[in-house]
């Protein structure tokens, strides 16, 4: 009855993220209760295996005490400490100095958020400042990638390119535009990579020129474009796009929320290829979501451009009350020191794993194709294996993945196009992934069972 209560309180006053609000009313809530490992409890105490990290998040696992810890320490001490009037704490300025010695190289400025969508948002409002005070106020257009996900913030929603952030908002706004992604296995340039590659190359310089550089102010991309239903880009992909963003005079804003802090292997995934961008967008693995938190870490060129221009001894206009919120910063600290102690290289060794699960479920006749980037994987599931086409929305295959990985013990997200997205925790030992793929492969098989699944297939 207590769950029951709770359900119902949920219908009748509780508004849930990224939903179809009817229809989580008639499904009612699945309440979670407790957190261990990789391991979640619902209302009716089911034991499920977190194979999402709640969402993209949880890196580290549920349950570290020492971060709960950390948290409480400085909840004792200093529970709250603005930035505002040159105040500071110290989590916060710790926390800072350590994400610029951690990041790529030359990102040593660091303006704490409250999210990622929130350091979207920042990020967008100081490229605007920036190319004012540098004097060229007609670099307003920015460019991002089809199927991206940059956030729901008012702006950020408009670089996102799905099309759900876009209905019956207005958006994108017109000074927002998209290149094609680097989806490899439905790319109209083939699933070579140096022809994938080249074609977003062209795309981007393309879309500059049509608009004119002195009108662009950025480009954003994700190292691997998570809510698109894991599209991993070719080797090589980022470094030429930052190569193109440097030839062509435009910042390029690097979106880390999902892929930071080990979730591809490095710490940030800019690593793999060795690029620094103009600005990088953090948030999820930065506290493992243990602690709302986000940042945004700038050039000390884009520093310098908005702190030494135009009547410079006026406030810049941009802040949050819970910006470097010391409680948050110092559950960062505690959730550093877990990867830097060894989660870091456990989802290093943990990768090989996955990716035999991974080689294994690829034959199975409802998948498509399977990406991976360490722990993040992605598996596309379609009709037709010969000619990939998607399953018709008609049968509402997310649902069904949903409903029977519930019933198998598993969270994964189910995205709209029939693509299942893993991202387990770093922390994961091998017992825990071999439980995954088999509850994994149990709810493909329940599906494939469904007599209008099997006729659906061709």
């Amino acid at each position: 009855m207590f769950s029951n209560s709770l359900i119902e309180a949920d219908r009748r006053h509780l508004i849930h993220p990224v939903t179809a609000w009817r229809g989580h009313e008639a499904r009612g809530a699945t309440v979670l209760t407790r957190g261990q490992g990789m391991y979640l409890t619902d209302g009716d105490g089911r034991d499920l295996l977190d194979a999402f990290s709640g969402l993209w998040c949880v890196n580290i696992g549920y349950g570290h005490e020492n971060v709960v810890e950390a948290a409480a320490e400085q909840m004792r001490r200093l529970p709250y400490a603005t930035g505002y009037f040159s105040y500071a704490s110290e989590p916060a300025i710790r926390l800072a100095e350590r994400l610029a010695t951690l990041a790529p190289a030359g990102l040593d400025r660091v303006y704490f958020t409250q999210g990622g969508s929130d350091s979207i948002d920042s990020a967008l409002r100081f490229i605007v400042h920036y190319w004012n005070a540098k004097g060229q106020p007609t670099r307003k257009h920015v460019i991002a990638l089809d199927k991206g996900y940059h956030g729901s913030s008012s702006n950020g929603a408009g670089i996102t390119g799905l099309p759900a952030f876009h209905r019956l908002f207005d958006l994108p706004h017109g000074w927002q535009h998209h290149i094609p992604a680097p989806y490899g296995y439905r790319h109209a340039a083939g699933d070579d990579p140096q022809a994938v590659i080249a074609a977003s190359v062209a795309s981007l310089r393309d879309k500059v020129a049509a608009l004119g550089a002195e009108n662009v102010a950025a480009f954003f991309a994700e190292p691997v474009q998570g809510s698109a239903g894991v599209l991993v880009p070719p080797k090589g992909w980022l470094a030429a796009m930052r190569a193109t963003c440097t030839e062509l005079g435009i910042l390029l804003v690097v979106d880390e929320v999902i892929t930071g802090f080990g979730r591809t292997g490095p710490m940030f995934a800019c690593e793999h290829e060795g690029v620094s961008p103009d600005l990088m967008t953090l948030a999820k693995g930065l506290t493992a979501g243990y602690a709302p938190m986000g940042a945004l870490l700038l050039s000390e060129e884009i520093y310098a451009g908005i702190a030494d221009g135009p009547d410079n001894h006026l406030p810049i206009g941009h802040g949050a009350t819970y910006s470097g919120h010391p409680v948050s910063a110092a559950v960062g600290m505690a959730v550093l020191d877990l990867y830097e102690d060894g989660i870091l290289d456990n989802g290093i060794a943990r990768a090989p794993q996955l990716a035999a699960g991974l080689a294994t479920i690829a034959g199975h006749p409802l998948v498509g194709d399977v990406r991976q980037a360490g722990m993040l994987a992605g598996i596309e599931l379609v009709a037709d294996r010969a000619t990939k086409a998607r399953f018709d929305p008609a049968l509402r295959l997310p649902d069904l993945l949903t409903r029977a990985a519930h019933a198998n013990r598993i969270i994964f997200r189910a995205f709209a196009d029939g693509t299942i997205g893993l991202a387990p925790a770093i922390s994961c030992d091998e017992a825990d992934m071999d439980e995954l793929l088999a509850r994994l492969t149990a709810t493909l098989d329940d599906v494939l069972d469904r007599p209008d699944v099997r006729a659906a297939l061709r």
